[in-house]
């Protein structure tokens, strides 16, 4: 018989960048819009205490997360909390940054037809495809699962990186992953079990919650 280690993750997507509505901005550093308190306070009751809090390297996250942290969230209990850590960036769109899908539709290019024949696998000119995301944020999760084993960790992150998160998590196929829903500021709640009580078992990821609203 084996302990067992829940690790429960907290995960939040950030603020709506406002001034980009329709544009493909991936991982462009574009600024958010933290002005809806009430959401941020629903968020800072949501979330627990003591929890290792982590963020993409892009700025609408990191404001996302000192914009929660302000309005009354726990402080972490690391003072170089919350970190960043790039492998939860969204996904690059390559040439098609700061495109919008109408135009890309408009253009009709050979390189637009070609992605949508399979848009979780096929990259943008210049860019990754979703299944290059996916690989990459689960490197990242099963290595912070492994460093704070057992503990609450809150990663406020990207529309995409939740979405690998959640495939990650069912095991499912890119283009499956891809019907996820996930609106700025919700709350999507995952936790991984280590191991199980016997030998042989465990591993394995527990759905919470998707798309959760903040109040």
């Amino acid at each position: 018989m084996s302990s067992v280690h829940v690790t429960r993750w907290w995960w939040v997507r950030h603020a709506p960048v406002t001034n980009h509505v329709g544009i493909l901005y991936g991982q462009r550093d574009v600024r958010c819009d933290t002005s809806d308190r009430r959401s941020f306070e629903g968020l800072a009751t949501k979330v627990p205490e003591g929890a290792v809090w982590v963020t993409s390297h892009l700025s609408r996250t990191i404001d996302t997360a000192a914009a929660i942290l302000d309005a009354g969230s726990p402080v972490p209990v690391d003072p170089g909390e919350p970190f960043a850590e790039p492998d939860f960036a969204e996904q690059s769109f390559g040439d098609w940054q700061y495109d919008s899908w109408d135009d890309l539709h408009a253009a009709d290019s050979v390189e637009f037809k070609t992605f949508w024949q399979n848009p979780g696998c096929n990259a943008p000119p210049g860019g990754e495809s979703f299944a290059d995301q996916m690989a990459r944020t689960a490197t990242a999760i099963d290595r912070i699962n492994s460093q704070f084993q057992g503990r609450d960790i809150v990663a406020v992150t990207h529309g995409g990186t939740i979405r690998a998160a959640v495939a990650h998590a069912m095991q499912s196929e890119p283009v499956m992953a891809l019907a996820v829903t996930v609106d700025n500021l919700t709350l999507t709640r995952l936790d991984h079990i280590s191991s199980g009580m016997f030998k042989g078992q465990g591993g394995n990821w527990r759905i919470v919650g998707v798309n959760l609203p903040p109040v």
